[in-house]
Order: C-alpha cells, then structure tokens, then sequence
C-alpha cells in the first residue's frame, strides 16, 4: 500500500488544520484595528470639525451681599477676630437666577451661621480658603435644594 502524502495544511485524519499563516496574518488586521481605533479615540473624536463652533455654556452669576461676621475666639484671645466676605454664585441656567433670589434669606443665614464657628487660623492661607469655599458650596446646594449651585466664588474676603 502507498502511503498517503499529506502536506502541512491536512491533519493526518484528513480534515484540513489552519496554517500558522492564517493566524499571523489574522493577528497583524487585530493589531491594526485596536491602533487604528484607538487612535481615533484619542486624537479624532473630540475635536470638532472646521466648520462647526463649539456651543458655549450659558453661565449666570448671583451676588451675595457682603457680610461681617465675628469669628469664634482663639484659646487665650483678648480682641475679637472678623470676617469680612462677598461672595457670587454661579449656576449653569440664567432662569435659575429668579428661583435662587427669593431664598437668598436662607443661603446667607448657612453662612453666616457656619461661619461664626471658625476661627480665624481655620482661614490662613490658601487651603483654608478652600476648604472655606468647599463647605459654603456644600451648604448653598443644601439650602436652596433642588436648585444647584456649581461654584461659589469669592469676590472679596477679609480677616482681621
């Protein structure tokens, strides 16, 4: 009996195994997609094309009128501390600015309440005016909930 010539691409039992080329090749388009893609994810889709112009947010800002407060007083303190703040709020809508201006009342009574309790070394330097603005942001948004506010943003502010 002759034996049976069987070449690289049939297994022994006849059926046909893929080449090592197939997958090479099969690989090489894998490779080039995911660069290809990526590519286009990174540098293509967020930048807009010449003819279009990016579309602005509206923005409005409300001022808070300016306040005095006392600070609380440091251990061994003989003279009182004040603060001396204006602040705006600013939102994402300029029709929000008619549902905010009624309930100023009540966003002015958080700060003045939460403010009365720091002391003046809570304000030194730049984080504690962070920190200070943080916490005003978070009680602004608790006040006039629903309404939210995105920033709070110092126009004026004085310790002595």
């Amino acid at each position: 009996m002759a034996k049976k010539d069987t070449s690289e691409d049939e297994a022994p039992d006849g059926e046909a195994k893929p080449s090592r080329r197939k997958f090479v090749i099969g690989g090489a388009v894998a490779v080039l997609a995911a660069a290809g893609g990526g590519g286009w994810f990174f540098l293509g889709r967020g930048k807009p094309h010449a003819d279009e112009k990016p579309v602005k947010k509206a923005v409005a800002f409300l001022d808070v009128r300016e306040m005095v407060v006392n600070l609380a007083p440091e251990p061994n303190q003989e003279r009182s501390r004040f603060l001396k703040f204006k602040v705006a709020l600013e939102v994402n809508d300029p029709l929000l600015v008619k549902e905010i201006t009624p309930m100023l009342p009540r966003v002015e009574d958080a700060f003045q309440v939460f403010v009365r309790e720091l002391r003046a070394s809570d304000l030194e330097g730049s984080a504690g005016v962070y920190r200070l603005r943080e916490e005003l942001l978070r009680r602004v948004n608790v006040a006039l909930h629903p309404v939210r506010v995105d920033a709070v943003l110092f126009k004026d502010i004085v310790v002595q």
